[in-house]
């Protein structure tokens, strides 16, 4: 199951670098590897390239943030993460990212809770904006911390996105739709017009 985890870790590393939804040493992920308070949290390591990652780099945290598996130094969002396990404990996986249009939305002080495309309603769900706080300081779990149990993600406000959910998969899912979202809604309003809700049925 560990190695598993691992894998996928490093393979949606490589997808984010390569969609674009990072850049340099941007980004953070994690993935709870078993249940309870004795859970295992596997965590990208700070100062590496998400899409150059490998399994070694890896860091294990308990569920107070202490590293005790893998080299490498956690994360700076280490904090942002296990706040939102705490708060939600469905979630098994958080993706943490910098997509450009999403990105552009959050540091204009807005969310994606328009209610404008059926699929993104069904799946993601709308995405508030959480106020601001710099990376990596409690404050940014802290803003986070209160969508945590009713979202599926949140735009962090000039800064970036973070998704999660209950598997890794779905979480990195999220974050591509959450992105494709905002790119079209930043299309709309480019070519002049003005995203329409979709009509009460």
């Amino acid at each position: 199951m560990t190695n598993e985890i691992k894998r996928t870790i490093v393979e949606i590393g490589r997808r984010l670098y390569s969609r674009r939804l990072i850049a340099a040493y941007d980004g953070n992920i994690s993935c709870r590897a078993d249940g309870g308070d004795g859970a295992v949290i596997w965590i990208t390591p700070a100062g590496v390239n998400k899409g150059f990652l490998t399994e070694e780099t890896l860091v294990g945290l308990d569920k107070d943030g202490r590293a005790t598996e893998g080299g490498g130094t956690p994360s700076s969002e280490s904090a942002l993460h296990l706040r939102v396990y705490r708060e939600n404990p469905a979630a098994r996986a958080i993706v943490h990212a910098h997509p450009p249009a999403a990105t552009a939305l959050a540091c204009m002080g807005r969310s994606l809770e328009l209610p404008v495309l059926p699929e993104v309603l069904l799946t993601l769900g709308p995405v508030p904006l959480a106020p601001y706080a710099p990376p990596g300081s409690p404050g940014a779990a802290e803003s986070a911390a209160p969508y945590a149990r009713t979202h599926n993600g949140v735009l962090l406000a000039n800064h970036g996105a973070v998704t999660w959910a209950d598997e890794p998969w779905k979480a990195y899912y999220y974050m591509e739709k959450l992105e494709h979202f905002a790119d079209i809604i930043l299309r709309i309003e480019s070519a002049g017009g003005r995203a329409r809700e979709i009509p009460d049925i």
